[in-house]
């Protein structure tokens, strides 16, 4: 690896993760939800958390197609065209105009700047839609890497939550129009 691949930002795109897809990777069947998305998943697709994560978004998307468009992508990597996270919405803008952010990066991709690259696509596509004004980000408080990730972009702290299983989790926001993707 060369010192400008360390140091040059990363760039992602996105590829929809259908309901098919999510469901084939749900039921753990990896070689189906690629085919189904048309790239090459990585086996942290079909983790214990990232099955049960799909397959709730699967349901989702099923009950309201109307989600599609913000829920649950495969995160690529460009040029290269290797998939190195997911990421999405949670869903469409609620009836405040708010939505929250979430993405996952592959184990052996982290700390290399794919987590920032997925957040700035993310922000950018909050940001031009005119229906949200709030972005929320959910961090536990132990993620530093996550913590660290979503500096920059504008996010306050806006509060926490806590509970026994997940520990506390720092609630951070951002107006649309503040938006920073710089």
């Amino acid at each position: 690896m060369n010192n400008e691949s360390l140091t040059s930002p990363k760039r992602v795109r996105f590829v929809e993760l259908n309901a098919k897809a999510l469901r084939a990777l749900a039921d753990g069947d990896l070689a189906a939800g690629s085919a189904e998305a048309g790239v090459a998943l990585d086996e942290h697709f079909v983790g214990e958390r990232a099955r049960w994560i799909f397959g709730y978004r699967a349901d989702q998307l099923t009950k309201d197609p109307s989600v599609a468009p913000w829920i649950a992508r495969a995160a690529v990597s460009e040029p290269d065209g290797i998939v190195v996270g997911d990421a999405g919405f949670h869903g469409p803008p609620d009836e405040a105009g708010m939505v929250e952010v979430g993405y996952t990066v592959v184990p052996r991709y982290r700390r290399q700047g794919y987590a920032r690259a997925m957040l700035r696509a993310l922000l950018a596509r909050a940001a031009a839609d005119p229906g949200v004004r709030t972005v929320r980000a959910r961090i536990s408080s132990d993620n530093t890497a996550s913590l660290a990730s979503i500096k920059g972009f504008g996010f306050t702290r806006v509060g926490e939550q806590g509970d026994e299983h997940e520990g506390i989790t720092i609630i951070f926001e951002v107006p649309a129009d503040a938006i920073q993707v710089g």
